[in-house]
C-alpha cells in the first residue's frame, strides 16, 4: 500500500520598495537588499514602452538579465469599471507569482505609502488574497529631497508643515497656505497658473519655488515662479512654499 506525499509551496512575499526621489543613491540598504533577494521586480510600465521612473532607478542596482522583471501597467481614467478590471488584472497577475513561491518586490518612487501606486495594490491583493504576507520598505519622498535640493527647513520646533496634492480648489489651497508655516504641493504642474496667481494675491509669490524629477539627473529647478506662467511641466513637479 503506498502512501501518497503532497508538497505545499509556500507563499512568495509582497513588498512595496520605496526607492527614494529619483538619485539611485537615495535609496535604503534594506530597499537594495530586497532588490538583491527578490525573484520578481514589478514596476509600473509606461505604455509606450519607455522605463517609469521607478524602474530607471532601480535599474542602477539591477543587472541585466539578473532578475524577472514584471512590467505592469496602470490605466489614466477615472472609468470606476475599466479601473476595477485593470486593477484585478493587475493583482491576479502578481499573485500567480506569490502563488509560485515567489517573493515579488514593486518599486515606487519616494515612500510606497506617500501618495503611491503601492497604496491601493497592496489593498487589493489584501482583499483577494489575505493570506499573503504584505510589507512595505520606507523611502525618502520627493518634498524631503526638495528641502535638501533647495536648502529649506520644512518644520522647527511648533512650526506647522503639510504635504498637499495641488488642486484647482481655490479655496482648499489658500486655506492651506494661511494655516501653515511650510507647504509641499505635489503634482502641481496641472494647476500650476493658478496656484502662482493664488500666491501673488497672498504675497508669498517670492516664498515659493518648483522643482521637478527632484535630486534627479533631469531635474529642474525655479526660484522665480512667475516666470512659469504658461509653461507646461513634467508630471512630477512640486512647489515648496516657505513662509
Amino acid at each position: 500500500m503506498s502512501t501518497a506525499t503532497t508538497t505545499t509551496t509556500k507563499l512568495g512575499r509582497l513588498y512595496g520598495l520605496g526607492v527614494g526621489p529619483g538619485d539611485p543613491e537615495l535609496i535604503t540598504v534594506k530597499a537594495f537588499r530586497l532588490l538583491k533577494e527578490a525573484d520578481v521586480i514589478a514596476y509600473p510600465k509606461k505604455r509606450q514602452g519607455s522605463k517609469s521612473y521607478a524602474h530607471a532607478i532601480a535599474d542602477t542596482y539591477i543587472n541585466p538579465g539578473e532578475k524577472e522583471m514584471l512590467g505592469l501597467v496602470f490605466p489614466m481614467t477615472k472609468d470606476p469599471d475599466m479601473l476595477r478590471a485593470s486593477w484585478t488584472q493587475t493583482t491576479e497577475t502578481i499573485w500567480s507569482h506569490l502563488a509560485a513561491g515567489q517573493d515579488v518586490a514593486f518599486v515606487t518612487e519616494g515612500d510606497p505609502n506617500l501618495y503611491s501606486t503601492w497604496i491601493h495594490m497592496a489593498r487589493m491583493m489584501q482583499e483577494a488574497h489575505p493570506e499573503v504576507e504584505i510589507s512595505s520598505v520606507p523611502g525618502i519622498s520627493s518634498a524631503l529631497g526638495a528641502a535638501a535640493r533647495l536648502g529649506i527647513f520644512l518644520a522647527d520646533g511648533d512650526e506647522q508643515f503639510a504635504i498637499i496634492p495641488a488642486t484647482d480648489n481655490r479655496d482648499e489651497m489658500k486655506r492651506a497656505l494661511q494655516t501653515h508655516d511650510c507647504i509641499v504641493f505635489l503634482k502641481v504642474a496641472k494647476v500650476l497658473d493658478g496656484m502662482i496667481d493664488l500666491l501673488g494675491e497672498l504675497g508669498l509669490t517670492e516664498k515659493a519655488s518648483v522643482v521637478t524629477k527632484v535630486t534627479s539627473g533631469e531635474e529642474q529647478v525655479w526660484q522665480n515662479i512667475t516666470e512659469l506662467k504658461g509653461s507646461e511641466l513634467n508630471y512630477l513637479t512640486l512647489m515648496v512654499v516657505r513662509k
